[in-house]
């Protein structure tokens, strides 16, 4: 089956070298290596239009990544309005693989060169539905994922009372993910990320291995959810080292608050901000609502934008322009 080769069963190199790929294996047995994939093939050129290709980009290249957290379309553009060259969609435990395929077809498709990390929780199933998450993620246009070690009645990861899957049972979720990536036809540059919540739950020694394990299975970043000191962010990237470790940043959640140069400062390679639109939505809206019910009108919570300034964060020049470049005249004037 594709995608089982690229195991490595003995101490020799298995790479065959081609002019234009890297081929340095590992010689470590029964670790995954794919020369295709080697960051070392992504250092140099321009920055690629397709996002898993661009992602894999910016993690061999100097500089942190930064994915502020989006929920729907409006916090998509707010991101994109605001120069965010990633993103990242979560949810809250709630959704299912159709929910958030669905959402990321439509948040894709407002930037389609932009990066999307999409939380995938544990795949959604067993070995055969997390290969069904790469595969409908990849075609959505979602450039990496994240696939985690928690039990299938999961849990926001700086929530108390979680629990999680053996260390075999995790290993199978990303070695599924990885041999679905390879088995897409063309050779795709999808990232996998795996994630451990095993730290609040069997401490940070086992939550390395988990991850340590995960790189050696193929994961190509790190994931440890909910470090609670800088100390510890700082030795579990020694310990990952290479991999690219990344760090989730939720405002009164279990990790400290850390700014994007404090977490780069740190070692971590990619930032994700979860949760600043959700939060940043409840907050807006609630206000708004209150203000509504209190005054009667929404004049104090539109602060001037009028429907023209709101349609054009959402996109309405690019539909005006293309409708006058197909010859159209329905946005002659708007």
């Amino acid at each position: 089956m594709p995608g089982l080769d690229f195991y490595n069963k003995s101490t020799e190199s298995t790479a065959v070298a081609t002019p234009s790929v890297v081929t340095e294996a590992p010689l470590k047995a029964g670790v995954y290596y794919n020369a295709r994939l080697d960051p070392k093939n992504f250092l140099e050129g321009p920055l690629s239009w397709d996002p898993a290709t661009r992602l894999r980009q910016m993690l061999a290249r100097p500089g942190i990544v930064i994915a502020p957290g989006i929920c729907d379309g409006i916090s998509a553009r707010c991101a994109l309005e605001a120069g965010f060259d990633c993103m990242y969609q979560s949810d809250l435990a709630i959704a299912t693989l159709n929910d958030f395929v669905q959402s990321a077809q439509m948040v894709c498709s407002l930037s389609p060169s932009t990066p999307v990390i999409a939380d995938a929780d544990t795949g959604f199933g067993g070995t055969a539905m997390v290969a069904r998450t790469v595969y409908q993620y990849a075609r959505a246009g979602v450039a990496g994922m994240h696939i985690e070690d928690q039990v299938q009645t999961k849990r926001c990861g700086h929530l108390m009372g979680k629990q999680v899957v053996s260390r075999e049972e995790f290993i199978t979720r990303i070695r599924a993910a990885v041999i679905a990536r390879d088995s897409i036809p063309g050779g795709s540059n999808f990232v996998i990320i795996g994630r451990t919540d095993s730290a609040q739950v069997l401490g940070m020694e086992e939550a390395v291995t988990r991850l340590q394990l995960a790189a050696d299975a193929g994961a190509d970043v790190c994931f440890i959810e909910g470090v609670k000191t800088a100390d510890l962010l700082t030795s579990t990237v020694e310990a990952l080292a290479p991999k690219p470790v990344l760090v989730n940043v939720i405002s009164g959640g279990l990790t400290p608050s850390f700014t994007c140069k404090e977490a780069e400062a740190l070692g971590a390679k990619i930032i994700i901000f979860s949760l600043v639109s959700c939060v940043a939505a409840v907050h807006g809206i609630r206000a708004a609502m209150q203000s509504l019910k209190k005054t009667g009108t929404d004049f104090t919570s539109a602060q001037g934008m009028d429907p023209k300034a709101f349609f054009e964060v959402m996109g309405l020049e690019e539909v005006t322009s293309l409708d006058a470049r197909a010859g159209g005249s329905a946005f002659d004037v708007v």
